[in-house]
């Protein structure tokens, strides 16, 4: 019997709105995470579920600011509220980060009845690195939204936090998809990498994309070494390809994609299910 089940989420920016389709297929399958570790847009969404928030209420959230299926961006700017999604992902002219990403977090945290760790209905795990140690940060207790904000303070995009003296930058620099932190006492653990891939291309990157591509390239690194070690019982990929770390409004098309890939993700688990009851009896 599955008693305790185990959620690592991982870092990847927009494409992290997927991990929603990952915990409404654990819904459909009748099984509630008892813990979840998670890393930049991990930590977000696994906040916002470990609070308590319905995933359909989280789905209403993100797809406020999505293109519909026949819009592009010259569409968006149209809408009222496009106005304050810009407002959000603005450049800074002063600071140390190019986004403002607290006016992000905090819009997604209004309808989130939790502000600190003790709050949660479900134990979380928000990873975060040590910018001067280079070391992995665990953070269980405290404030919520600090923590947040420091595992996704992606290095050059988001401005690093400062938590009891230490200088915190996004956890996917030293876990980018934090399975190896679950308790031991997991029955079933699961990982979800949003990492995604890129389409080959002989063109040579833009600046900005060669920085983004270099930072997904060593996570990736650090994902292989640390399977080699250890796995979880499932480690999932949806399939995610060309999207950008700011494309949150694509969220709508990320939803879209990740519904495909769900039923696989359903039967991998449904799988491993038969496999541990045949070994139990």
């Amino acid at each position: 019997m599955i008693e305790n089940v185990g959620l690592a989420l991982g870092g990847g920016g927009a494409k992290g709105i997927s991990h929603v389709i990952v915990l409404e297929a654990l819904e459909e399958l009748g099984l509630k995470p008892s813990f979840v570790s998670g890393t930049s847009i991990g930590a977000l969404i696994g906040a916002m579920y470990c609070a308590g928030m319905p995933t359909n209420e989280m789905k209403e959230i993100f797809l406020e600011f999505s293109l519909k299926e026949n819009e592009s961006l010259k569409h968006i700017v149209t809408r009222k509220h496009i106005f304050k999604w810009l407002d959000f992902i603005a450049p800074q002219i002063r600071g140390r980060g190019l986004v403002r990403v607290e006016n992000l977090l905090t819009y997604l945290f209004e309808s989130v009845h939790a502000t600190n760790f003790s709050e949660l209905e479900t134990p979380l795990q928000v990873v975060a690195s040590d910018f001067w140690n280079r070391q992995q940060v665990i953070i269980e207790h405290g404030p919520l939204i600090p923590a947040i904000r420091a595992s996704m303070s992606l290095p050059g995009l988001f401005e690093p936090v400062k938590i009891n003296d230490q200088v915190l930058i996004d956890g996917g620099a030293v876990n980018p998809v934090p399975f190896d932190t679950l308790p031991k006492s997991c029955d079933l653990t699961i990982a979800i990498d949003v990492i995604g891939e890129r389409t080959v291309s002989e063109q040579i990157p833009s600046l900005s994309e060669a920085v983004f591509n270099t930072y997904q390239i060593m996570q990736k690194s650090i994902i292989r070494e640390k399977l080699a070690i250890s796995s979880p019982d499932i480690y999932f990929e949806p399939n995610l390809t060309n999207l950008r770390v700011l494309e949150f409004y694509r969220a709508g098309e990320i939803f879209r994609t990740a519904e495909i890939t769900k039923d696989q993700l359903k039967n991998k688990i449904d799988n491993w299910l038969n496999e541990h009851s045949k070994k139990i009896r």
